[in-house]
């Protein structure tokens, strides 16, 4: 549908093969980005959330804004260190888990073309620059990339709500 119903305004940019993330955004950039702001809101497809969106804006010295929780039993070895002054790296202790849902800069893909691409090596390069910035998560969030990790979260919803992940 194109979200009439809900009031929204859905368009779809088609890709004849996959292109993995950065390639898909590259490709769906100029339905992205309008008039009004530079930034656009980019969210996995296969996650579950109770992160509140609203939280997310535009950090004037950077051209990402990534949400990152606590590292669930699945990937313990996260996937980026978030300093004290709300930066992330890609290298250091205590690294947490990128949600999927970020808030990025069109500049981030500035020279890129709609060839497959995956995002984590524009965010790493970024983030040797110092121009990505993190956000923890103390909610809920539920990586639901495989058909148990779905059954399980289709559980906990008919029964419960999922446990949060407590940092450490």
């Amino acid at each position: 549908g194109n979200g009439e119903g809900f009031g929204l305004s859905i368009q779809y940019s088609r890709e004849g093969e996959p292109l993995e993330t950065a390639g898909g955004i590259v490709r769906a950039l100029p339905l992205l980005a309008g008039d009004k702001s530079d930034w656009f809101l980019a969210i996995n497809g296969d996650i579950w959330s109770d992160f509140d969106l609203s939280r997310l804006t535009p950090p004037p010295d950077a051209d990402a804004l990534l949400v990152v929780t606590s590292n669930p039993p699945h990937h313990p070895e996260g996937d980026f260190h978030l300093t004290d002054q709300g930066v992330l790296h890609s290298d250091g202790p205590d690294k947490l888990t990128f949600t999927g849902i970020s808030l990025l800069h069109q500049r981030l893909f500035e020279g890129l073309t709609d060839r497959s691409g995956k995002l984590g090596p524009v965010l790493r390069n970024a983030m040797g620059e110092g121009r990505v910035k993190g956000l923890y998560h103390r909610g809920q969030w539920v990586d639901v990339g495989t058909p148990e990790r779905l059954q399980a979260l289709d559980r906990q919803l008919g029964s419960k709500e999922p446990e949060s992940h407590g940092r450490r």
